[in-house]
């Protein structure tokens, strides 16, 4: 596998906190790498950076071969593939599922190809039986895959999830996850940002650590949850283990 995209040395500071120092880290072409850390760590930040919300003070980016620069906007970077997915996500409210989906399908495509893309996410995502049911009525399970399923209109190379998992309990969680394999499935490479260690395990094929903005270390889950200085970052000092 070659890298998808490449984070060098991305730095960024609000006033006098440093959000990011030096964080490095590359996501392989069809990897689900998880990013966890405490709240605080830079996780949503790294993230923001990616997908051009905000400018990072130092560093670089480079994805599928280019380098992203302060310039490029967000609709920019979705253009070429880069989609992330919200942990509170907020449809169009009074549009139905279909609606949702069509609009942003419509992006980049003709009427008939924003069609049948809108058809096959509905497919992909299973919300074909809610296609015409109002957002403002779905459960928050489904708000989750229905805003997923706006990225995917947009056809994105790379998916940052962030925090996916809030909100649902067990069993929502695992046909989640099983969504989440599909869409990979598919080719679509994912970051996967998440508290939930259940679903971390479960699904990523490697694990990179934040920890006050700075890289931790970098590993397969398994092995990087059973590292005692991640086990306190999350809980502290002198704590022996995860659970």
């Amino acid at each position: 596998m070659s890298a998808l995209i490449e984070v060098k040395n991305l730095s960024i500071s609000f006033g006098g906190v440093k959000a990011a120092q030096n964080v490095s880290f590359e996501i392989e072409q069809g990897e689900i790498l998880g990013l966890i850390g405490p709240n605080g760590s830079g996780k949503s930040t790294c993230v923001n950076m990616i997908s051009g919300v905000y400018r990072p003070d130092a560093g670089e980016i480079i994805y599928d071969g280019t380098v992203l620069t302060n310039k490029m906007s967000v609709a920019t970077r979705s253009k070429m593939g880069i989609g992330r997915t919200f942990q509170s996500p907020k449809p169009f409210a009074n549009l139905t599922v279909y609606d949702n989906i069509f609009v942003a399908a419509l992006v980049g495509h003709s009427k008939k190809q924003a069609i049948e893309k809108t058809e096959s996410v509905l497919e992909l995502t299973e919300l074909a039986p809610l296609a015409y049911t109002k957002s403002s009525k779905l459960s928050i399970e489904k708000r989750k895959w229905l805003d997923l399923g706006r990225v995917l209109a947009t056809n994105p190379k790379l998916l940052m999830m962030d925090e996916v998992m809030a909100g649902l309990n067990p069993s929502e969680m695992m046909d989640s996850l099983e969504l989440i394999r599909r869409v990979n499935k598919q080719g679509v490479t994912v970051l996967f940002i998440e508290h939930v260690m259940r679903a971390v395990l479960a699904i990523c094929h490697n694990t990179i650590v934040l920890d006050e903005g700075k890289m931790l270390c970098k590993g397969r889950p398994e092995e990087v949850l059973q590292r005692q200085d991640v086990i306190e970052a999350y809980i502290g000092k002198g704590a022996k283990n995860y659970a």
